[in-house]
């Protein structure tokens, strides 16, 4: 099993969550200004809530990610050393680690998270249009 191809993918999908929290919030932002109704879908902006929710809390619990220790296994796995990277792992880990205390982080998730509910608060998710018409029997 080739263990550090592994570990890249699950970086890349680290990556993937971390892009869809970041960029969420200003995608509901600018899309209720420019009339985007996806972002105000339920299942999404639930997803996206969720997501930033279970990030502040493992930080306020001093855990970090699941996926960390599953990449940090793999490369174990591989037999790779943190400055032993593939290009996948050098360029991504660039954007996602930085060296602080874990609670200046769930400081920062937190105040995040805030402003995701502010969102919600401000722009509420809708059902989706074919929800709603079903419901009306149409």
């Amino acid at each position: 099993m080739d263990y550090a191809l592994l570990a890249d993918l699950v970086l890349l999908i680290h990556l993937g969550i971390v892009v869809f929290v970041v960029a969420g919030l200003p995608a509901i932002l600018i899309g209720n200004t420019l009339g985007w109704a996806w972002v105000n879908q339920r299942g999404w902006r639930v997803l996206h809530l969720a997501a930033i929710g279970i990030v502040a809390l493992q930080a306020w619990l001093g855990r970090y990610c699941p996926l960390t220790y599953l990449e940090v296994e793999l490369r174990d796995r591989a037999g790779q050393a943190t400055h032993d990277a593939s290009f996948i792992q050098y360029w991504v880990e660039r954007i996602l680690y930085y060296q602080a205390p874990l609670w200046v982080f769930a400081i920062i998730y937190t105040a995040f998270g805030l402003l995701v509910v502010w969102a919600w608060w401000r722009f509420p998710p809708r059902r989706t249009q074919r929800l709603q018409r079903s419901r009306r029997g149409g």
